[in-house]
């Protein structure tokens, strides 16, 4: 990455449904990161929905990047290079992010990093004050993705283990949709967990092979837990619903992160994406280096990160970059 110590990198994410842009320097601190999310956009319908993402993208994403460079104190000539995510996603918000970040870097002859967007979590871990220094274990649990990972080095990653069917913030999102608290629904189950006993129900989750996960039969329970209780039962126990299930993610995640550091031997563990900042988990998950609250859920500071990490592609190369949608 042709970005020197003191250097600036702008970065883009689109990637979903939060419209966020970054500056960070060469050596990783945080000039500006401005997120703006969608989520009363979304609430309404009980998740994204990726056309009206799409399109509130192309609203925001460039007062975004003018307020993050306005909060860095610089103009866009002083940036050294254009970050943006490229993938994995929702096609039509990447697109968007893409073309902002290609229509910038292009007017400013600038060179332009396509940034893989599960590389950025694990990139979070890398940015002042507390960086984290591989080699790490290390679980990425998100709404679209669930992941175990060994990081050997900054610019990559191998996969040991993901998700089969449900990623783990998605289980959070569904589960709370089916206890009526609506989305997002990671922080709503951690509220509302909070009254509850966690061991008022006996949640299952399923067991399979390696260090997979499998999240989609204890969504089922906890539908056919809340169907089988009588209303007013129902309301009264939603805080214990709510407290169970919790506790059945966590303890997946953590048991599953155990297991993936005995046979790696590694002895020191980091937990990044929008169910690291759930407070079960960090507490479940003492020892281990968690990203920053701010960095959890999606940001372009993660992805600016990254950028240091990875090949820039010169102009006018970058012109041809498309999107994807899975890793």
């Amino acid at each position: 990455m042709p970005v020197p110590t003191g250097g600036r990198i702008l970065g883009l994410e689109t990637s979903c449904d939060e419209t966020a842009a970054a500056v960070i320097t060469g050596d990783g601190r945080i000039l500006a990161n401005v997120v703006s999310s969608q989520a009363e956009l979304h609430a309404r319908f009980g998740g994204v929905v990726p056309e009206v993402a799409s399109r509130r993208h192309l609203e925001l994403v460039i007062p975004v990047t003018r307020e993050a460079l306005g909060e860095a104190g610089i103009e866009l000539a002083e940036v050294d290079a254009v970050a943006v995510t490229q993938g994995p996603g929702l096609v039509g918000a990447l697109l968007v992010g893409l073309a902002a970040a290609k229509a910038l870097a292009w007017a400013n002859h600038l060179p332009l990093v396509p940034v893989d967007h599960l590389h950025g979590h694990v990139a979070s871990l890398y940015l002042q004050p507390e960086r984290v220094e591989p080699p790490f274990l290390c679980l990425l649990a998100s709404g679209g993705h669930t992941l175990l990972i060994d990081v050997a080095e900054p610019g990559g990653f191998r996969v040991l283990g993901t998700t089969l069917d449900d990623a783990a913030g998605e289980a959070f999102d569904k589960g709370a949709r089916l206890l009526g608290l609506g989305y997002p629904g990671g922080a709503a189950i951690d509220r509302l967990a909070r009254e509850g006993d966690p061991a008022a129900f006996d949640f299952p989750v399923a067991r399979v092979p390696g260090l997979d996960f499998s999240f989609s039969g204890l969504k089922t329970a906890l539908l056919y837990a809340v169907r089988d209780l009588p209303e007013d039962e129902l309301e009264r126990r939603r805080a214990d619903l709510a407290a169970s299930y919790q506790r059945a993610i966590v303890r997946a995640l953590v048991r599953r992160t155990h297991e993936a550091a005995e046979q790696t031997g590694a002895t020191k563990l980091a937990v990044v994406g929008g169910v690291a900042a759930n407070s079960e988990l960090r507490a479940a998950l003492p020892d281990a280096a968690f990203a920053p609250l701010p960095l959890c859920t999606d940001n372009a500071a993660m992805i600016a990160s990254a950028a240091r990490y990875t090949d820039a592609v010169p102009l006018p190369g970058y012109l041809a970059l498309d999107a994807y949608a899975s890793g």
